[in-house]
């Protein structure tokens, strides 16, 4: 059976569940009705298929052979765990490595901030909501009650922009 869209009636594609002091909140909504209250998806191509047809130029065959001198890792392995053996890694697979964080910082090679430069504004403010609930929950948890009220009032003031 498929969930219906909670605003509109449409078939819900996205499904999203909040904790909000500590109530469980679900949300079924069609991608439109998405979009209205600012919740967006991107979706992105996962870094295995990516490296994959990286692999398939002839510049991604000459990397296969190319291995770190410090801890030994190739591309290859580097590809199959996604994950780099040290900081030299950056050095040996640099013309691997910057168009792939070229493309995950949007043309920039260095890290560029949480939320995409192509995010609006509704979007940073919901990340924001959403950072400044869990930040809520561990001044709660560990009796910071006094920054749990700065937390809680800016939530507040988020919420009604």
């Amino acid at each position: 059976m498929k969930i219906k869209c909670q605003k509109c009636g449409k078939e819900a594609t996205l499904h999203v569940t909040e904790i909000v002091q500590g109530q469980k909140i679900e949300k079924h909504l069609c991608q439109h009705c998405a979009n209205q209250e600012g919740i967006t998806i991107q979706v992105q191509m996962p870094l295995a298929q990516v490296l994959e047809e990286l692999l398939q130029t002839a510049a991604g065959r000459e990397l296969a052979n190319l291995r770190c001198d410090v801890c030994g890792i190739n591309f290859l392995e580097f590809r199959q765990k996604g994950l780099l053996g040290c900081p030299n890694d950056y050095t040996v697979f640099e013309q691997a490595l910057m168009p792939l964080l070229e493309r995950a910082h949007e043309g920039a090679s260095q890290h560029v901030g949480r939320v995409p430069g192509s995010a609006g504004e509704t979007e940073r403010r919901q990340n924001e909501l959403l950072r400044l609930r869990s930040e809520l929950k561990d001044a709660v948890a560990s009796e910071q009650y006094e920054r749990a009220v700065q937390i809680r009032d800016r939530i507040k003031e988020l919420e009604v922009e």
